[in-house]
């Protein structure tokens, strides 16, 4: 797949598993074709952005393991496997996507960013940057970059050079998505962007 964006706007909510919320997919991947037996999910990974507006518990994904990453509000009180954690704003936790776990909201409502993969078949990383309008940010192939707050732009062809939107490169949104590959694209400007990679149990074990 080549380097593309994914405007944030062109998205559609969908109702949690459970009913307790709302979730906007980003993107997904792996083999949908594939038949499970031992999951409902016809994917191996999926990046998305949830609304949690009130306290109560989240979905269960077996199988999976999740990072989980508040990009907006001020902290959220996750409780997984009977531990608690505290979660401020940019900072991810990794857990257990089949564990139990509910969340509290003790300053109110949060946004999420929420990487989701499949364990045995791929593995995934998420990393908040902040962006230099000097020095451009590239982006290879199984990289995503979000931009979670901040003035933008992505250059699809490579480096930028901090360059304005008329110059070749395209302004971003606030969580728009910068699909990486090869040539790597790359971002550039002021604000915070969340990395998210995804690498395959193949990669892995070359």
């Amino acid at each position: 797949m080549p380097p593309h964006i994914i405007r944030f706007a062109d998205l559609a909510p969908t109702r949690w598993r459970n009913g307790g919320g709302t979730t906007v997919e980003i993107a997904r991947g792996g083999t949908p074709a594939r038949e499970r037996q031992d999951s409902p999910e016809d994917w191996d990974w999926r990046l998305s952005i949830a609304e949690v507006e009130r306290a109560g518990e989240f979905s269960a994904f077996e199988g999976m393991d999740r990072i989980l990453t508040v990009i907006e509000g001020e902290l959220l009180v996750l409780t997984v496997d009977g531990r608690e954690h505290g979660l401020e704003r940019y900072r991810p936790l990794r857990f257990d996507g089949g564990a139990p776990a509910s969340a509290a909201l003790p300053t109110g409502p949060i946004r999420d960013l929420n990487l989701i993969t499949r364990r045995g078949a791929c593995s995934g990383y998420v990393t908040i940057l902040e962006l230099s309008k000097k020095r451009a940010l590239p982006l290879g192939p199984g990289q995503l970059g979000v931009l979670l707050q901040g003035d933008a732009v992505a250059a699809l062809h490579g480096d930028a050079g901090g360059a304005a939107a008329d110059d070749g490169a395209t302004p971003l949104a606030r969580y728009d998505t910068l699909v990486g590959g090869e040539p790597a694209p790359t971002v550039s400007g002021r604000g915070f962007l969340a990395v998210v990679s995804v690498v395959e149990a193949e990669e892995q074990g070359a």
